[in-house]
């Protein structure tokens, strides 16, 4: 495990960047091929396989949740699977998560590890079977998520913004999944950090962060999901939002725009605030069966 603890600045702007659906096209490819037939395996939805996975990439890729931890997820996709009629009349037993509610509420990491500490204090089947599912959802990204390569202009934004900030990958991955991908790109050495989900939340982290530079507006998280932009606000950093479904463009604007007038201490402001409100759009709470 990596986080910050012997991390020190050695430049006067800092920018945490998230991985999967921000710097790298994997989210699509790592839910709808590793999660999500996971979830329907490990948890017996099988009967409900079609709306299972409609719940599930709505809350992972098309939703305000886009982007939050596995277990959180878990939970709302199950959630919003209770309301559907058909798991009624399909006889469908859908798990009682209160375990794994309990666990995401204890302030543990939401990890592997976490889980696996608390099921070693308090055993529990629900517990058991979620860590089960989460191993074998890293099984299969190992396998399945190879030769994807960054969004183009990644490579050559952080290159940039390395001459005078210090770059910091901050995600809800596992870290031995990020170093692997960062490294199988060849982009690993532009990085000071990389922080998984080991490391504690992003608000953490990028509180850490704010901690270290000398005004607010020199702190730039950069992701797609909503809880990217909520643990900037946290941290009273700037947010530069990768639009889902709009990557490259959002790229090529930050590479020919965002990037210069961050450096410049220009972005915070009207250009920010437009930004963040088309980002927003694009994201919402309620799911379209639900209209």
């Amino acid at each position: 495990m990596e986080g910050l603890a012997n991390f020190k600045p050695s430049k006067p702007f800092i920018v945490g960047i998230d991985s999967d659906g921000c710097a790298f096209d994997t989210m699509e490819l790592k839910h709808k091929e590793c999660f999500i037939p996971n979830i329907i395996k490990h948890w017996n939805l099988q009967p409900i396989s079609k709306v299972a996975r409609e719940a599930a990439e709505f809350v992972n890729l098309y939703s305000t949740w886009r982007g939050i931890n596995r277990f959180p997820a878990l939970v709302k996709t199950i959630d919003l699977l209770a309301d559907r009629p058909i798991v009624t009349r399909r006889a469908v037993q859908l798990p009682d998560l209160m375990p794994l509610r309990a666990f995401i509420d204890s302030n543990r990491p939401l990890s592997n590890a976490g889980l696996q500490v608390a099921i070693a204090e308090s055993p529990n089947p629900i517990l058991m079977r979620a860590l089960e599912w989460s191993q074998a959802v890293n099984q299969s990204i190992e396998a399945m998520v190879q030769g994807v390569p960054p969004f183009p202009l990644v490579r050559d934004s952080l290159e940039r913004l390395a001459q005078q900030a210090d770059i910091v990958v901050v995600s809800a991955t596992p870290r031995e999944a990020l170093v692997r991908e960062w490294h199988e790109h060849g982009i690993s050495s532009v990085v000071r950090v990389v922080c998984g989900q080991e490391a504690g939340s992003k608000k953490n982290l990028l509180t850490a962060l704010a901690k270290m530079v000398s005004q607010p507006e020199r702190l730039l998280m950069m992701g797609d999901a909503p809880g990217d932009y909520d643990a900037a606000r946290a941290a009273n950093a700037a947010f530069f939002p990768i639009n889902p479904g709009d990557e490259e463009r959002s790229w090529e604007e930050f590479y020919h725009h965002g990037l210069e007038r961050f450096l410049s201490l220009r972005y915070v402001g009207a250009d920010e605030a437009t930004r963040i409100a088309k980002f927003k759009a694009r994201l919402p709470e309620q799911p379209p069966w639900k209209d």
